[in-house]
């Protein structure tokens, strides 16, 4: 495998992030040994980012990446999609920006670090592996949470850490609380257990919904 017919390909499929599968379907004729070391090769010449084992990203010569790392999120650990603090964040319901990416998943809760930032995982089941989309952020297409789901999500999490939840604490947009569809709020409550449903319930009476 030729390095120039390798970005080629990864610019004609749209790859900036790519697997070692992806590289075996752009090559199917290319020996898995080879593939890996051509891709060690360009790694450690900084042609190629490692994000982790078998997933790469393509450094463009002399321009700074512009990935944001709510994308990066998405590629590392599949399947997941963002929520929790980093999608409260970004749809305002709190006011802090998250110090790092944090998702859900139906695999096992993991954490990986890379140039891009902290990644966080957490596990749940798959019934409740839900209420997300694909959203454009910032020129790149997302999974993230729904605004409805990313707070069930939060509160489930939470409530598992403390038998209660100060609100005021947590900085909640009362505003942005406001607008939310709270019958579906209760719907993907219900999807985790009856504890999270109640204090979402809760929640809701100190909104003023």
């Amino acid at each position: 495998m030729k390095y120039f017919d390798l970005i080629s390909e990864l610019k004609k499929n749209k790859l900036i992030i790519f697997s070692l599968r992806d590289i075996e379907n752009l090559f199917p004729r290319g020996k898995l040994k080879t593939l890996k070391n051509d891709l060690s090769r360009w790694v450690k010449t900084g042609q190629f980012l490692k994000l982790k084992r078998n997933l790469y990203e393509f450094v463009e010569p002399g321009l700074e990446s512009n990935i944001p790392d709510v994308y990066v999120a998405n590629k590392i650990y599949t399947p997941s999609y963002v929520s929790l603090e980093m999608a409260l964040s970004i749809y305002g319901l709190i006011p802090d920006v998250a110090a790092q990416v944090t998702s859900l998943t139906t695999q096992p809760t993991r954490e990986f670090k890379n140039k891009h930032g902290s990644f966080f995982y957490r596990s749940c089941q798959k019934r409740a592996f839900t209420g997300y989309r694909l959203m454009q952020y910032e020129g790149f297409k997302i999974f993230i949470a729904d605004r409805e789901k990313a707070l069930v999500d939060f509160i489930y999490f939470a409530v598992r850490r403390a038998d209660s939840l100060d609100f005021d604490e947590e900085r909640f947009s009362k505003h942005i609380l406001k607008k939310l569809n709270w019958a579906k709020v209760l719907k993907y409550a219900k999807l985790f257990n009856n504890k999270t449903a109640a204090v979402l319930r809760v929640l809701k009476e100190w909104t003023g919904c």
